[in-house]
């Protein structure tokens, strides 16, 4: 969806679109409803803030100031020092040149579900480098498909079959690839 905002016939027309539509259950609207949360929001006139639920609002920190958040990163000694090698062989290759945004959103998706089904292990995926210097600069050396790539998988429903994703051997595309490391069967 387009950042413009509505226009008077849209905003009418989705007013009409939302008085229409019927809770599929409505003994879980009911449940949902007399939940304490949903009592107070209903209560809430203004812009939700976390005094609303009883916290209190968290104190910002400047960004030069955040310190990263330690996280595991979900390969044993082993499969970085093979990755880092070059001496990973992927099961699929999966190569996004030439797609749009929105259809390698879409053959991404499509390659995860299969590779997953099919108890791949690891995917070699293709997203090539920015075009232009200007796009190189604009997003940080990389193209638009690389740069979303990050904030597709973290949203994905495919998300917790990931274990890790590691930018690739140059004799796989270096900059312009990406292995995707999934979790073992259990």
């Amino acid at each position: 969806m387009s950042d413009r905002p509505l226009t008077a016939g849209e905003k009418a027309l989705w007013q009409k679109f939302v008085e229409s539509v019927e809770p599929l259950d409505r003994n879980r609207l009911k449940r949902v409803q007399s939940l304490p949360v949903a009592k107070k929001l209903r209560n809430i006139a203004g812009p939700i803030t976390a005094e609303d639920f009883g916290g209190q609002a968290a104190k910002s920190v400047p960004l030069r100031e955040q310190k990263p958040v330690p996280t595991r990163h979900g390969l044993d000694g082993g499969w970085d020092r093979r990755l880092a090698k070059g001496m990973i062989q992927a099961d699929v290759t999966v190569d996004l040149h030439g797609y749009t945004l929105s259809s390698a959103h879409g053959r991404l998706d499509s390659a995860l579900e299969l590779s997953i089904a099919a108890g791949h292990r690891a995917i070699l995926l293709i997203t090539g480098k920015a075009r232009s210097e200007e796009e190189r600069r604009r997003a940080g050396g990389r193209g638009a498909i690389r740069s979303a790539i990050s904030d597709w998988l973290a949203a994905s429903r495919h998300a917790s079959h990931i274990a890790a994703v590691r930018r690739a051997h140059p004799r796989h595309g270096g900059a312009g690839a990406l292995y995707i490391i999934l979790r073992r069967r259990r």
